[in-house]
């Protein structure tokens, strides 16, 4: 194997998200620290312990879950979001009892800004021929709070929904509860009675 295709340096190299569960727990376990120092190693192993925590989260998750709340939103995206860098999109596409259907990851940008269009938010919940839809999208900065194009591209979204009969439920912006002056951890615009 050649050396940047060992799971340690693949880590450093791509983040914990591009390993296998198999290659976390070898980091776990200590194989191939020969030639790395304790710093690197220790580095190592942190990042897959919380990797493989993220992963059993997230998978523990029923995917039937009724999303009838931004807090179950949050609760749901949440364990996806930790540690992102960088702004993410998601498409909640849910059936007339709220049930989650498909969660789909619709755009990713950059520290401070995504890609939410219309378009591509619709495009999956129609291709799950779901009746309601929630968007959600993170804030890196941990703070949910909406900025001005936030708010634009809701009131943009709600509009397409109403035209293609997909009706948007709510926009969730989910941060840190650390971060957040509220508390909570998320913005809800539906629970804000912005949609």
């Amino acid at each position: 194997m050649l050396a940047e295709d060992r799971p340690r340096e693949r880590l450093v190299r791509l983040g914990p998200r591009a390993l296998l569960d198999s290659e976390l727990f070898e980091l776990l376990i200590g194989v191939g620290t020969r030639g790395a120092s304790a710093q690197q190693v220790s580095r190592s192993e942190l990042a897959a312990a919380m990797e493989l925590a993220r992963r059993l989260r997230e998978r523990t998750q029923d995917p039937g879950d009724k999303l009838d709340t931004p807090a179950k939103v949050w609760s749901r995206l949440e364990p996806i979001t930790t540690g992102l860098s960088v702004e993410k999109c998601w498409v909640l596409c849910l059936n007339r009892r709220n049930r989650l259907i498909a969660l789909q990851e619709i755009s990713s940008g950059t520290a401070t800004s995504s890609l939410l269009h219309p378009r591509e938010v619709f495009r999956q919940a129609l291709r799950y021929g779901a009746p309601a839809a929630i968007v959600a999208h993170n804030h890196p900065s941990g703070d949910p709070s909406p900025s001005s194009a936030d708010r634009a591209v809701t009131r943009q979204l709600a509009e397409a929904g109403r035209i293609l009969g997909v009706e948007l439920l709510d926009h969730v912006i989910v941060g840190r509860p650390e971060s957040d002056p509220t508390g909570k951890g998320w913005f809800s615009f539906g629970e804000a009675g912005l949609l």
